[in-house]
């Protein structure tokens, strides 16, 4: 599914250039629930971000499904995250003109998908917001709002999810009802995960456990890091 190799990024900071991500190498099979942990400032999001293609690493190669994504222009990799990638933000990102329902189909009715609404109502009744569809986010809680954004992600049945924090703005009770939901839906689709988290409880659910530090990345057990 994933495949990383000698992957290098650094930003300038006050004349002075940082290194994030030092010739990280990452292989990740499909179906595989990945955990990424670490300090803050460690590189997590922009981890992800790479594996989106939403930046650019400075040096190396990421593939997704084969697929290289420096031979990808802006249109074909905004059609790799439309067609396999799912994605879910400890913000949530919800369009707070769009109700539920609105948010959850967006994906679909992008792509020209006749029952959006559909398949959407579907996955909203999964995660047990079906009478809910039509509120809008402000009228959500917060563990509402990020359901309804982990629904968003995976209503299209991606091949890749990557989850910043998905439950970093919640408390302890609603954050694992959200991690229940999402690991439930993953069983369900057979969707490989990649997270960025700094909540144990959720690190500890996935198959293998990998802790970025000083631009490196390490496969280590839970154990050895909490």
């Amino acid at each position: 599914m994933i495949s990383l190799n000698n992957l290098s990024m650094g930003y300038a900071l006050d004349e002075v250039r940082v290194e994030v991500l030092n010739t990280i190498d990452l292989t990740i099979d499909d179906g595989e629930s990945v955990a990424i942990v670490g300090p803050s400032g460690s590189g997590k999001t922009t981890l992800l971000l790479l594996l989106a293609g939403l930046e650019r690493p400075d040096a190396g190669e990421i593939r997704i499904d084969d697929i290289a994504l420096a031979d990808l222009t802006s249109d074909d990799l905004a059609d790799l995250r439309r067609d396999r990638l799912g994605i879910i933000f400890q913000s949530f990102h919800l369009v707070p003109s769009l109700t539920a329902l609105g948010n959850v189909a967006l994906p679909l009715e992008i792509a020209g998908q006749p029952d959006a609404r559909e398949r959407s109502r579907d996955m909203l009744d999964r995660v047990g917001l079906l009478q809910r569809q039509a509120h809008y986010p402000s009228q959500l809680s917060g563990g509402e709002q990020q359901r309804v954004a982990i629904s968003r992600a995976l209503v299209h049945s991606p091949s890749l999810l990557l989850a910043d924090e998905p439950t970093g703005n919640l408390d302890k009770h609603t954050g694992e009802k959200v991690g229940d939901t999402l690991f439930e839906l993953l069983a369900q689709l057979g969707s490989t995960l990649v997270m960025a988290t700094h909540d144990e409880r959720m690190a500890r659910r996935c198959n293998r456990l990998l802790h970025l530090d000083e631009g490196k990345l390490a496969e280590k057990s839970a154990d050895a890091i909490f």
